[in-house]
C-alpha cells in the first residue's frame, strides 16, 4: 500500500490515478468514496471542510481496502487525516492484509493550493472550506507523518510544486529506490 498525503490541492489524485494506470494499482480516494455513497452527512461536512466521523470513514475504506483483492498495491489519496484512522490502518494490517511500502508527502506551498483549489472548482472548493481544510492539515494530519516514521513505515517528502510529469517522476524514482515497482 501507498499513500499519498499532502493538504487538498496538494496533486495526490492526479499522482494516484498516474500510478494506477500505470502500474494497474487501484486508487483509492477517501473523498471520491465519500461523494460516491450520496450521504448528505459526509456530503455536508466536506463542504463546510470538515472531516468525516472517524468511525464512518474507516468503515468505508476498510471496505475499498477489501474489495481491492489481489491487486499488487493500493494507493490511498486522502486517508489517513487523524490521527485514530492512521492508528488503525497500522494496527489492523492483518484486518486489511496490506502493509505500508511507503508515505509520500507531496509538498506544495499554500498559495500554491489555494490557486490550484480555485481553478479546479469543485463544489466543496469554497474560500471557507479551502482555509479549515489547510488548517486542519497542519493541525491534525501532518502529526500522522512522526507516527509513521516512529512505525519504520518509510516516509518520503517529494517537491509537488512541479509539473504532473516532475512530480511523477520524483515518485517512481522513489518507489524505485524503496523496491515497490
Amino acid at each position: 500500500m501507498i499513500i499519498l498525503f499532502g493538504p487538498a490541492g496538494a496533486g495526490k489524485s492526479v499522482q494516484g490515478h498516474l500510478l494506477a494506470a500505470r502500474y494497474e494499482w487501484r486508487w483509492l480516494s477517501a473523498g471520491q468514496l465519500l461523494r460516491e455513497t450520496k450521504d448528505t452527512a459526509y456530503l455536508e461536512a466536506m463542504q463546510k471542510g470538515e472531516f468525516v466521523p472517524d468511525e464512518q470513514i474507516r468503515s468505508v475504506m476498510g471496505n475499498a481496502l477489501k474489495s481491492a483483492g489481489d491487486i499488487a498495491h493500493v494507493i490511498l489519496d486522502g486517508f489517513p487525516r487523524q490521527m485514530q484512522q492512521a492508528q488503525w490502518l497500522v494496527e489492523a494490517r492483518g484486518e486489511h492484509g496490506r502493509d505500508i511500502s511507503a508515505v509520500i508527502v507531496l509538498d506544495v506551498a499554500a498559495e500554491v493550493i489555494e490557486k490550484r483549489l480555485h481553478i479546479r472548482g469543485r463544489a466543496d472548493d469554497t474560500a471557507e472550506s479551502i482555509d479549515r481544510r489547510l488548517e486542519l492539515y497542519r493541525e491534525e494530519t501532518m502529526p500522522i507523518v512522526d507516527y509513521f516514521t516512529g512505525n519504520n513505515i518509510p516516509v518520503v517528502h517529494v517537491d509537488g510544486a512541479g509539473t504532473v510529469g516532475q512530480v511523477h517522476d520524483a515518485i517512481v524514482e522513489e518507489l524505485t529506490k524503496r523496491g515497490v515497482v
